[in-house]
């Protein structure tokens, strides 16, 4: 992902203000003079991070308004907005980290809250372990690599924990989402 992004919409007066200081901020700055070009430029980035600053109405159902920042009492504080901007993204990037996308669903490791739509399950510690450790590999993973990895036991010690942790998992995301797939197995081992 690339760094922060400001877009400053239709206000050349801002984007020259902010262009001579951007050197002391660690984000992208980026002006456009209509809402097509904005949302292009941020799809083309795939940008996460982002804020908006506008004079006019944005309501584009394709950004969340929490990054939109409209500008509308003249004059206005520079540092004050600089901070508005700094702790906006500071915000998103927060909640970037946070939710980590599995397949349908999200897990908000802060909250350890498993969603999808209106469904939501808890998740202990070492569920989330397991969840985002067979995230990250692209083929099945062997319940001595899973214990060695997650629990950080030798590989020739007992696999009856992982086996339970695992098997306890499966039945909670059945229940809470009727999903008997999510976490699969074959000879190779678990995989997501």
């Amino acid at each position: 992902m690339s760094k922060s992004a400001v877009y400053i919409l239709n206000f050349k007066v801002l984007y020259n203000i902010i262009y001579e200081i951007k050197n002391f901020f660690n984000f992208d700055l980026f002006d456009f003079e209509n809402e097509k070009d904005l949302l292009n430029e941020q799809k083309k980035r795939g940008d996460r991070n982002f804020i908006v600053l506008t004079t006019e109405n944005f309501d584009n159902n394709l950004i969340d308004k929490k990054q939109i920042i409209k500008i509308e009492n003249y004059p206005f504080n520079l540092f004050s907005l600089v901070e508005k901007i700094n702790s906006n993204l500071l915000m998103q990037q927060y909640d970037f980290q946070s939710n980590i996308n599995i397949k349908e669903y999200t897990l908000n490791i802060n909250s350890r809250v498993f969603s999808s739509k209106n469904n939501m399950l808890k998740l202990t510690e070492r569920e989330i372990e397991i969840l985002l450790f067979l995230k990250k590999q692209k083929d099945p993973i062997n319940i001595n690599v899973l214990q060695k990895e997650v629990w950080g036991y030798a590989e020739d010690s007992e696999t009856h924990t992982v086996e339970t942790h695992v098997y306890r998992l499966r039945k909670k995301i059945k229940k809470a989402f009727d999903d008997q797939n999510f976490i699969q197995s074959d000879k190779k081992g678990y995989f997501i």
